[in-house]
C-alpha cells in the first residue's frame, strides 16, 4: 500500500492542473492532470516515488504530444479569426499609391482604410486590387491581385 504522503501530492498536483485549465482553457494543464490522475493510482499501490514520477511524466507528455493536436483540431475547428488577423487574405483597393520608396499607400478593405506598402520594390497603382498578405505593425503589407491569386 502506498504513502499517504506521496498520494497527497500527486492529488494536490492534480487538483491544481484542474483549476489552471479551467482558467484557462488552454488545453495544456489538462494532460499532466491526467499524468497526475494515474500517478496518484500508482501511488495508492506503490511506495515507489521514481515509479510515480516516470508514470506522471510519461502519460502527461504522451498525452500531451499525440492526444493534444487531435483535441485541438476538434474544439477549435469553428474559432473566427478576429481584428488584425481577419484581414489576410482579404482584398482591398488601392486608393492612394503604394510606394515602398516614399514610405507612402493607403487601401481600403471592408471600408476600413490602412495604411499599406507592397511586398515587391514596385509601386502600385490607385485603383488596383490588393491581397493582403500580413500585418506588420499597422501597415497591410499586400501584393497586387491577379486572375492566379484569386
Amino acid at each position: 500500500m502506498g504513502d499517504y504522503g506521496d498520494v497527497t501530492f500527486w492529488l494536490v498536483l492534480l487538483i491544481v492542473c484542474g483549476v489552471v485549465e479551467i482558467a484557462t482553457l488552454g488545453l495544456t494543464t489538462i494532460w499532466f492532470a491526467a499524468g497526475a490522475l494515474i500517478a496518484l493510482v500508482v501511488a495508492v499501490f506503490t511506495d515507489n516515488v521514481i515509479i510515480e514520477a516516470v508514470t506522471f511524466f510519461v502519460i502527461s507528455f504522451v498525452m500531451l504530444f499525440f492526444t493534444r493536436p487531435i483535441a485541438q483540431k476538434h474544439l477549435n475547428n469553428k474559432a473566427v479569426r478576429t481584428n488584425v488577423e481577419s484581414m489576410i487574405g482579404k482584398t482591398g483597393k488601392v486608393v492612394k499609391r503604394i510606394d515602398n520608396i516614399t514610405a507612402a499607400g493607403l487601401i481600403v478593405v471592408d471600408g476600413n482604410e490602412w495604411s499599406a506598402r507592397s511586398d515587391s520594390d514596385f509601386p502600385i497603382d490607385e485603383g488596383v486590387l490588393v491581397e493582403v498578405l500580413r500585418i506588420e505593425g499597422v501597415k497591410a503589407i499586400v501584393r497586387e491581385k491577379t486572375e492566379k491569386n484569386d
